[in-house]
């Protein structure tokens, strides 16, 4: 691969519905090592009608499913022209995770919907999509993805931390990548802050404001997810049908009770995971972002469980918030250049894979 720039917009839509997440980046490698450069991003909010169609798509039918795809790329496509031309911003590609509707890698599939197809009719920039469905075919889990972004791009810490809807760690031990899926977190603030009015618990103030539910807890702590080796990871059907059902149990309990014991139950979870961090320049430090990096009540709860040792870093709200959609952006640039996109010792594969499908003309890329 030659040292050359390229300017990819990549595209998130995580399980929390926050909204589309846009970052455009430079990214340049020399010397072996890869570096970018933010121009500039942004949180396109979607509007009810479609948080309802994203969060019941999983019932549709066939018919409408596929409807769902077309619209949601279209959706993506116009998102990305629009942004561009505000920022009159030129740009190479575009990388789109799309938003996922199924995820069962032990039954060989997953889906994230938002047609490659129609994104591309829309922005007319050529598209990398569906990251996912090549790892699985090989027998992976199709996830997490984002380690090897952390690993090329953020390296310098010991570990990388997520917390969007369900959270996820990274790192690299013995040159070998580690990543999972460690639990379901804001994808249940959320739903149970909507009970009283508020799409999300704003730095955690009505969890903090409760108490602790020890039978609750007791029972989420005994998920046999938590008892499985990676790699594994976590898709929104499991949490419907393992996770919500047990907090359900407790539901004439006060709403800020429910929120506290979820945090406290993610941060024991969490914190589980931090020993194994390795050492570097003298020290433990984690990289935290993702929604839940906003979340102080979190935050402090993890490093309570995890003590003194693991010095926790929360960066700047960019980084916080776009972490995911600059890799995925990154990603989308591997498989252009034919590296592979996801590791096996974190997938599961049966190898290496580069995955992705591509929409465009692609020497418009390579000119």
């Amino acid at each position: 691969m030659k040292n050359k720039t390229y300017t990819v917009a990549g595209l998130m839509s995580g399980t929390s519905l926050d909204g589309l997440d846009i970052a455009v980046c430079v990214f340049e490698q020399k010397n072996n090592q890869w570096t970018y450069k933010t121009l500039a991003a942004t949180t396109v909010e979607y509007s009810e009608q479609f948080k309802i169609e994203l969060n019941t798509a999983m019932k549709f039918s066939g018919e409408k499913l596929i409807a769902l795809d077309r619209s949601f790329g279209t959706f993506q496509g116009n998102a990305v022209k629009n942004f561009i031309t505000d920022h009159n911003l030129s740009i190479d590609l575009v990388s789109a995770h799309g938003h996922t509707i199924f995820h069962n890698p032990a039954a060989g599939y997953t889906l994230q919907i938002g047609s490659g197809a129609s994104l591309y009719a829309a922005c007319n920039i050529p598209v990398v999509t569906d990251l996912r469905s090549v790892n699985v075919a090989f027998g992976g889990q199709g996830a997490p993805l984002v380690p090897l972004g952390d690993d090329l791009l953020f390296g310098a810490y010991s570990g990388c931390l997520n917390i969007g809807g369900i959270a996820n760690i990274s790192y690299v031990s013995n040159q070998k990548n580690i990543a999972f899926d460690i639990c379901p977190i804001n994808i249940l603030l959320n739903a149970y802050t909507l009970k009283i009015g508020k799409s999300y618990d704003d730095g955690g103030r009505i969890a903090k404001s409760g108490k602790l539910i020890p039978a609750l807890i007791e029972q989420l702590n005994q998920l046999n997810f938590y008892k499985q080796a990676a790699p594994k990871s976590l898709g929104r059907e499991w949490v419907d049908t393992e996770v919500f059902p047990i907090i359900e149990q407790y539901a004439t309990h006060p709403i800020e009770d429910i929120l506290h014991t979820i945090v406290k139950h993610a941060a024991q979870q969490i914190a589980a995971c931090l020993s194994a961090l390795p050492v570097k320049d003298g020290k433990q430090q984690l990289l935290i972002t993702g929604g839940g990096a906003f979340n102080t009540f979190l935050i402090e709860s993890i490093k309570s469980y995890s003590g003194a040792t693991v010095e926790l870093v929360v960066p700047d709200a960019d980084t916080i918030q776009f972490k995911e959609a600059i890799i995925f952006g990154f990603l989308g640039l591997l498989r252009m250049h034919n590296i592979p996109n996801a590791k096996s010792t974190v997938t599961g594969a049966s190898c290496d894979t580069i995955g992705g499908a591509v929409y465009g003309n692609i020497s418009d890329f390579f000119s």
